[in-house]
């Protein structure tokens, strides 16, 4: 796996968007990371329920010039793949699009919730930002 590039979870670019603790973190690595589309859309519906226009939330993303990855068939099967050994962690589709991502990629995955330094899953590394 490489240190290289990181993929970010929707909570890891939400903590940087609300300069929440971990943000540092975040910044000091967006150079090069990643964020799959399916993150970046729960991103926008967070930002949209906080009362963001569309237009408004379009422009956060380009000021960050983000690299957004499409949600691709492999990435499917892998997160499908996922699904039974997170189960009992409660991750959501969002969050196993971020892991088949950061897999696929043999990337880090960057995370604000705790319960993925809870998993064991092949081929795939956690860093909590907080």
């Amino acid at each position: 796996m490489t240190d290289d590039v990181v993929v970010l979870d929707a909570s890891a670019l939400l903590a940087l968007l609300f300069n929440e603790v971990g943000a540092d973190i975040v910044a000091a690595r967006l150079a090069t990371s990643v964020i799959g589309a399916v993150n970046l859309s729960e991103v926008a519906a967070k930002l949209a329920d906080c009362g963001m226009p569309e237009a408004a939330i379009s422009a956060t993303f380009d000021e960050f010039d983000l690299d957004i990855r499409s949600f691709d068939a492999k990435q499917a099967r892998l997160a499908g793949a996922m699904r039974g050994p997170t189960k009992a962690f409660g991750l959501s589709l969002g969050d196993r699009a971020c892991l088949a991502l950061a897999r696929q990629l043999q990337a880090v995955a960057f995370t604000a919730d705790r319960d993925w330094a809870k998993l064991e899953l092949d081929g795939v590394r956690v860093k909590l930002i907080r």
